[in-house]
């Protein structure tokens, strides 16, 4: 039951996507509850009431129902609405509108408007962004977390047919498959993931041993939060931090992660940011 007025949330998530992984950070470490309706990848009959075919997708109600898409949107808004209770969610949600563009092979797809930007007035932004080159700072990562970490993921956890076995196998488990869908997921999945892996190393092109690029963007994360803080947002963890832990956690458990821990400078802050999102 939850207090009246407060936000009823109710999150459509694959649980090993990072998109879906960034939002769950989000709202675990602002301590906001929540409902998780697991989609099957296969069907996603789940989301058949959506006409926005992806996840994240999260259903708010704070007073009237809402639907936000766009796991950076998702954070912008709701943590926008936490900070600023001028506007109710229905009108910041309007300050993030979806805009068709056409990528260079020829598809179309939806890109969302302002959505690093918390859309607060003066004072509010004083208060959560001290000085300026806290929000540019804040705002630079977290697009990064977006356009470079998360394409890092996939080539990463399917780099060998062994890894990508394993991979299948974590995602059949932790995922919502029926008995044969499972086997199928697993055994064709990791498959056709292997293949596709090695196009989106091509795509962006990586190196021909990926863990070398994911090694080098996560140091570089460490090396921008730097020695003499805790966090990027200083003693607590600001969006970029929640949204860098958010994509890198989907690997826990597989090789690329236990690679990445000790070939990294990542442990101390990865831990910090467990413990403070625990509490």
């Amino acid at each position: 039951q939850l207090p009246a007025g407060s936000l009823q949330l109710t999150l459509y998530q694959y649980k090993t996507c990072p998109f879906c992984s960034k939002v769950r950070a989000f709202l675990d470490y602002h301590g906001l509850p929540y409902e998780i309706v697991e989609v099957n990848p296969i069907m996603r009959k789940e989301i058949k009431f959506s006409s926005y075919r992806k996840v994240p997708i999260l259903l708010a109600n704070a007073g009237s129902p809402l639907q936000l898409n766009d796991s950076s949107v998702i954070i912008s808004a709701i943590k926008t609405y936490l900070v600023s209770r001028r506007n109710s969610l229905e009108e910041i949600v309007s300050f993030y509108p979806a805009v068709k563009t056409v990528t260079e092979q020829g598809k179309e797809v939806l890109e969302y408007e302002n959505k690093y930007w918390l859309m607060l007035d003066e004072k509010e932004t004083k208060r959560v962004y001290p000085v300026k080159e806290v929000r540019v700072e804040e705002m630079k990562w977290r697009k990064w977390a977006d356009d470079w970490l998360v394409h890092l993921i996939s080539p990463n956890v399917y780099r060998t047919p062994k890894e990508a076995l394993a991979s299948f196998d974590y995602i059949v488990r932790e995922g919502k498959f029926g008995t044969l869908e499972g086997l199928f997921a697993k055994y064709v999945g990791a498959v056709a993931m292997f293949f596709v892996s090695k196009r989106l190393k091509k795509r962006h092109q990586l190196r021909d041993d990926v863990r070398e690029d994911l090694y080098e963007a996560v140091n570089e994360w460490v090396k921008a939060v730097g020695k003499n803080r805790l966090f990027m947002g200083g003693n607590q963890p600001n969006l970029a931090d929640l949204a860098v832990y958010g994509v890198l956690r989907v690997m826990e458990g597989l090789e690329a992660f236990d690679d990445m821990m000790v070939h990294t400078n990542i442990q101390p802050w990865y831990q910090r940011m467990e413990e403070v999102i625990e509490k």
